[in-house]
């Protein structure tokens, strides 16, 4: 395997990547409509109910259908899983990993178009797209390394007249639960990191977006990855989501979405159901209300260009996006009025045309936005966007901004998962960085300042898994800034960090002494 290095992303405004872009969009177009069945132990398996995929940008077209599993199709992926443990488990680590970065380096060669096809289902732009599927082909590769280096002894005291050691070594099947805004590179670091640990597992996407979950597969099946190791499961979370958090073969539940699912998640995960010998280990990946704090020594253009692109990326569907402005108020107004200019630029349309701001990702969520705007405007000020847009019958909402904002107020402790973000003025930055830490979530957040002082105490003090400085507060590279939260966002399991792996895997101790 080459030594890690993060995928570049492309420079859309040059002439080759950009064609490339767009020949990728007009294969994809070719192919829409598709159908793509369950895969299990390496085999297509039909089924008599469908998912039904549609663009955000254009909902009368259907990006393609998946098979809908039952509780039968989900008892023979564990099974098949199980089976695969057997042999996957015991196969050396270099070609284990081996499989594992394969699967990377064939999502590099088609790195548009799977992009592409992100695009239309996921309703993401050229650059979100490419960094999602950057992403993913990161975690593959990294995640290989980290495997090899695992698999090394763990080092421990020697003591006279023993031999002793202890390794880690995988633990079985697991279930894979991951959301859809990022539906390639969360899907695939969530399977990628048990796999190349040594596990199997059960994969259930997301329904909004199972259509790039089954390209994945297609890419599995490529790299030669043996049957049963990799099960493709799309199914209704209330029945075959709850049979596989519950089903006692499972060791292991990797789930990223929202702090209801996943508190949902946690507590069925801790019961001990009949025949089950284990305790399952659960690792539940939340939300958050991130803030953003500017201080009145920051560089105000800075603060205003970081709070938009990590406000509006994405429609703001990213549980790291920034929701809450936290605003010294010696500058607060010439911070609010700069954002408003930058937020009002942004143009609107669809992921295809390559806009800036494109559709959230489904009626339902496109209604649940537009009712926390109107909820809003009972708390505090509307002053930038907060309307749909009609376009093609597309999931468009103006980005929005509200100002006088109190900390208390549901704008400021809600996850809305949309382009709606919160002003909260404050008068010093001991306020600012207690609003900062007043919600119950703690994944990411950041602060411009030049002083010194003030950078140091955010590092200790900023309750946050990520904290950014200076920059905006999206965009985590894998290896680069292992990614995770506190206290509601989840148990911290920090996705593409040196110790991801080893949440998969159990230490083993052997002591011998000779005959």
């Amino acid at each position: 395997m080459d030594a890690f290095r993060n995928e570049p992303y492309s420079d859309f405004s040059a002439a080759e990547p950009r064609d490339a872009y767009l020949d990728a969009l007009a294969t994809v177009a070719t192919k829409l409509g598709g159908h793509v069945p369950l895969v299990i132990d390496g085999k297509p398996v039909a089924t008599d109910d469908r998912i039904t995929s549609i663009d955000p940008a254009q909902p009368d077209v259907v990006v393609g259908t998946t098979g809908l599993a039952s509780r039968a199709e989900a008892q023979l992926a564990v099974d098949a899983a199980a089976r695969a443990f057997e042999d996957w488990s015991r196969m050396p680590v270099e070609e284990r990993a081996g499989y594992v970065h394969r699967i990377g380096d064939l999502m590099a060669e088609r790195k548009f178009e799977l992009s592409a096809w992100m695009t239309r289902e996921a309703g993401k732009n050229w650059a979100e797209s490419e960094a999602d599927v950057a992403e993913a082909i990161d975690f593959c590769r990294f995640y290989a390394h980290q495997a090899v280096r695992l698999a090394e002894p763990v080092s421990v005291v020697e003591y006279p007249g023993e031999i002793n050691e202890s390794f880690l070594v995988p633990m079985g099947v697991g279930v894979v639960i991951p959301p859809w805004n990022f539906p390639l590179a969360i899907l695939v670091g969530m399977s990628a990191g048990p796999v190349a640990a040594g596990n199997t597992v059960v994969l259930k996407p997301a329904s909004n977006t199972p259509v790039l979950g089954a390209h994945f597969m297609d890419i599995v099946a490529e790299a030669g990855l043996p049957d049963g190791v990799i099960n493709f499961l799309p199914g209704p979370g209330s029945d075959v989501g709850d049979f596989l958090v519950d089903h006692p073969e499972i060791r292991f539940v990797n789930f990223t979405g929202s702090k209801e699912v996943g508190l949902y998640i946690a507590e069925r995960a801790a019961a001990v159901n009949p025949g089950q010998r284990w305790l399952k280990r659960a690792y539940m990946e939340m939300g958050g209300k991130d803030g953003l704090i500017v201080d009145e020594t920051a560089d105000l253009e800075l603060a205003a260009d970081a709070i938009v692109k990590s406000a509006y990326g994405y429609q703001g569907q990213k549980c790291s996006a920034c929701s809450r402005a936290i605003v010294v108020e010696s500058v607060y107004d010439e911070v609010l009025s700069r954002v408003m200019d930058l937020a009002g630029e942004l143009e609107i349309g669809p992921g295809s045309e390559n806009f800036a701001v494109g559709p959230v990702i489904s009626a339902a969520q496109y209604r649940s936005i537009l009712e926390e705007i109107d909820r809003g405007k009972n708390e505090a000020s509307l002053v930038l966007g907060g309307a749909a847009i009609e376009k093609d019958g597309g999931y468009y909402i103006e980005p929005t901004v509200f100002a006088g904002v109190q900390p208390e107020h549901r704008l400021a402790q809600h996850e809305i998962f949309g382009p709606v973000l919160s002003f909260i003025g404050v008068p010093d930055f001991d306020t600012a960085l207690a609003v900062a830490n007043g919600t119950e979530y703690g994944l990411t957040g950041g602060l411009i300042s030049s002083s010194t002082e003030r950078i140091e105490r955010a590092k200790r003090e900023f309750q946050v898994g990520n904290l950014y400085i200076n920059r905006k507060i999206t965009g985590a590279l894998v290896g680069v800034q292992p990614f995770g939260g506190f206290k509601m966002s989840g148990s911290n399991s920090k996705a593409g960090g040196p110790d991801y792996l080893r949440l998969f895997m159990e230490m083993k101790t052997v002591a011998q002494r000779p005959v």
